[in-house]
């Protein structure tokens, strides 16, 4: 088979029910690009935080501070911390823990700071539908108000080595 030239009136206008499929797509197309705007300022689909560097030591030495002064426990080893309300909590993503477990009072709100220590990581917080990119080398700063009690499972969502599966966290909303 050869390369030819197209006959002189290949081109046939679309008719029927491909001009009802063309329509469609393009009005959906308007539909979409006008919802764009209004989804990122009025959906709250984005992030209301805030963002800073900070060097990965100086944000560990923030968390071991929280830890030996809020530690209200301990859970297989990692320390749970309950933060004043109103105040600051902090959890430390790391090769492939998430840490302190966090035990927060409901409808109270609190600054949470997340950073990681060493490599990319995702926080994602189940069931709750809240996904974050954590960066070495900055602190994000998310202002949450929990309003249900319960636990909720903070995994790794950004596969990060061999024991990615294993980087789960914890918090309790009482």
């Amino acid at each position: 088979m050869s390369i030819h030239i197209p006959e002189k009136d290949w081109f046939k206008a679309p008719t029927g029910g491909e001009r009802v499929w063309i329509a469609l797509s393009l009005v959906w197309c308007l539909i979409m690009f006008i919802m764009m705007p209004v989804w990122h300022f009025k959906g709250k689909q984005n992030s209301t935080g805030e963002a800073y560097r900070v060097e990965p030591a100086q944000f560990m030495a923030r968390v071991q501070q929280s830890i030996q002064t809020q530690s209200v426990g301990e859970e297989n080893g990692v320390p749970i911390v309950q933060p004043p309300p109103g105040g600051d909590a902090y959890l430390l993503g790391q090769m492939w823990r998430w840490q302190p477990i966090l035990k927060l009072k409901k409808d109270q709100s609190y600054r949470l700071h997340v950073s990681s220590l060493d490599l990319q990581h995702g926080f994602s917080l189940l069931p709750v539908n809240m996904n974050f990119h954590i960066l070495p080398g900055y602190d994000h700063v998310l202002t949450i108000t929990p309003t249900q009690t319960g636990e909720y499972q903070v995994i790794c969502n950004e596969f990060c080595g061999i024991g990615h599966h294993l980087m789960t966290g914890k918090i309790i909303v009482e």
